[in-house]
C-alpha cells in the first residue's frame, strides 16, 4: 500500500462522512463529465457542491445532459479513472503549495546575497516540482478530492444561465447540474 493510500486509510472517516463524500461524488462525477464533453471537443471547467456542480463554457444544454448521463453510467460500470482529470485544480494547489514552500525554505535565511547565491539551485528543484507536482495532485484527486464510486446518485436536473461579465460584455455560459443519492 502507498503512503497515499495509507494516508487516506487513515482520513477515511473524514471522507467517507455523508457531507464531505457528496462533495467529492460531484467533483468524480463532474471531471468524468468534462472528460466526455472533452472528446466531443468542448472546453470547459467546473465546479463541484454537496448538491451537484456548475459547468462553465459553450456547450450546447443536450450534450452536458447526455454527458452527465453517460458519465454516471460509466461510473457506475466502473470506470472510476474517469473522477480524475489532469486540469483539475488540485493539482494547480499541489503545484503552488509545493513550489511556494520549496522557495520559502529555500530563500529563507541569511540575506540577499545568500540568496542569491541559491538562486540557480532553487531554479532546478522548481523545475523538478513541476515534473512531480501533477502525479501528486493525481493522487490527491484519486485518493481525497473526488470519488468515483458515486454509490446510487442520480441526475435531477440540468439548468442552464448566461451572465454577461462586467467589464469586457462577453457572455458567459453556465450549466447548474443538481445530483442526489436514490
Amino acid at each position: 500500500m502507498s503512503p497515499m493510500e495509507q494516508l487516506a486509510q487513515q482520513a477515511s472517516p473524514l471522507l467517507t462522512h455523508p457531507m464531505i463524500l457528496s462533495v467529492r461524488r460531484n467533483h468524480g462525477l463532474e471531471h468524468a463529465t468534462i472528460h466526455i464533453l472533452n472528446r466531443r471537443t468542448y472546453k470547459l471547467s467546473g465546479r463541484s457542491s454537496g448538491s451537484g456542480f456548475v459547468l462553465v463554457g459553450d456547450v450546447p444544454t443536450e450534450q452536458v445532459e447526455s454527458a452527465v448521463q453517460e458519465a454516471l453510467q460509466r461510473l457506475k460500470a466502473g470506470e472510476r479513472g474517469l473522477a480524475v482529470h489532469p486540469n483539475c485544480g488540485t493539482n494547480l494547489a499541489a503545484t503552488g503549495l509545493l513550489a511556494t514552500t520549496l522557495a520559502f525554505i529555500g530563500f529563507a535565511g541569511r540575506g540577499r546575497r545568500s540568496a542569491w547565491e541559491r538562486f540557480p539551485a532553487m531554479m532546478i528543484l522548481m523545475m523538478a516540482v513541476f515534473l512531480f507536482s501533477t502525479p501528486l495532485g493525481m493522487n490527491l484527486q484519486r485518493y481525497f478530492t473526488t470519488e468515483g464510486d458515486i454509490g446510487d446518485m442520480r441526475l435531477v436536473s440540468v439548468r442552464r444561465e448566461t451572465k454577461q461579465l462586467p467589464l469586457s460584455g462577453q457572455k458567459l455560459t453556465l450549466h447548474h447540474i443538481v445530483t442526489a443519492q436514490a
